[in-house]
């Protein structure tokens, strides 16, 4: 970001905060107020990850890193989650799938992120357990014309995935759909149940454009079309709404990586193009994203994406060398 900011003229200051395990551990809160009053006063969050493993073994736990995540997006009021998937003509072969499916998919996942049942109500004793699947038409329509306009600035193709064959929630939503698509008359908007879709993100990627979905539905489609390219340490996200929006990498932490300099960085620093992008700085995310094709081609990689035989680059060498490519632009 830094070099970028040199480049272009602008000028940034940044603020460290504490959230997720990190904050837990210093101060007893995964979200605390400090760090809501940090990222509600900054024009945007540029954010890591929130896990350890040391919780992931007590489900019971009442205070765990993934509870900071939640209250940023809820006091935040970021109800939108864009994940885009794509892949890199040189690592097509990483992809679990056969190339010839994969090259050229290049889509965004429209998660909702402050609905449904990981915020409803929920009960839990010994024999019994409920979350809440509530949707109310305000939180539907504004995420769903999120969607519209994102397929407006792309290839006009909008998929509304949902249960409606089973849930009065999807109902809703398909409804709610159908009564908002005349406003867009140039998308072509189609609607698919959410395993139906799950199956077609596997057999034809190229298919989908733009894709929005309820929470829970996101949550598992989005870390599914995260494998199409061949690495969750690719792929940035960003989550918006009604304060400061926030930035982020698809993959959680990798706390066994602590100074070994072997982590892929690539989806953090796409990150930084989408928080360009985001403010409408289009040359200067472009800029960005042409050094990560060029480190890629390069074949300045981090172990997991290296050709066999590849030299060794670290996590601070593929940085550095994105940062020099891009002063010398």
């Amino acid at each position: 970001m830094t070099a970028v900011c040199e480049k272009f003229g602008h000028q940034v200051s940044y603020k460290y905060a504490l959230c997720g395990a990190d904050a837990i551990d210093k101060v007893g809160d995964p979200f605390p107020e400090e760090t809501y009053q940090i990222c509600k006063e900054a024009d945007a969050v540029l954010f890591s990850a929130v896990g350890d493993p040391k919780f992931d073994n007590n489900p019971t736990a009442k205070v765990r890193p993934e509870q900071g995540l939640l209250a940023m997006r809820k006091r935040l009021g970021l109800f939108a989650n864009i994940r885009p998937v794509q892949t890199f003509k040189c690592l097509l072969h990483k992809s679990p799938l056969r190339a010839e499916l994969v090259e050229g998919a290049d889509f965004l996942c429209i998660r909702e992120l402050t609905g449904g049942m990981y915020f409803g109500e929920k009960y839990q004793d010994n024999d019994k357990a409920y979350d809440t699947n509530m949707y109310t038409r305000p939180e539907i329509e504004r995420i769903l014309r999120v969607g519209f306009e994102y397929a407006m600035k792309r290839r006009k193709h909008l998929t509304v995935v949902d249960k409606a064959n089973v849930l009065a929630s999807s109902r809703l939503w398909r409804q709610i759909a159908q009564e908002m698509a005349p406003k867009y008359p140039e998308v072509t908007t189609d609607y698919m149940y959410v395993d139906n879709a799950a199956m077609r993100m596997i057999q034809e990627p190229t298919f989908f454009d733009v894709m929005v979905t309820e929470n829970t539905f996101g949550d598992i489609l989005t870390d599914e079309g995260s494998c199409i390219s061949g690495s969750m340490g690719l792929l940035p996200s960003a989550s918006t709404g009604e304060s400061t929006p926030v930035f982020e990498p698809i993959h959680g932490s990798w706390p066994q990586a602590k100074g070994l300099n072997i982590a892929n960085p690539l989806a953090q620093i796409l990150s930084v193009a989408m928080l360009f992008e985001y403010f409408d700085l289009k040359a200067e995310g472009a800029l960005i994203r042409e050094a990560v094709d060029a480190s890629l081609d390069a074949c300045v990689r981090t172990p997991e994406i290296q050709v066999e035989g590849g030299a060794k680059y670290g996590t601070k060498e593929v940085g550095q060398w994105i940062v020099e490519y891009i002063k010398k632009k």
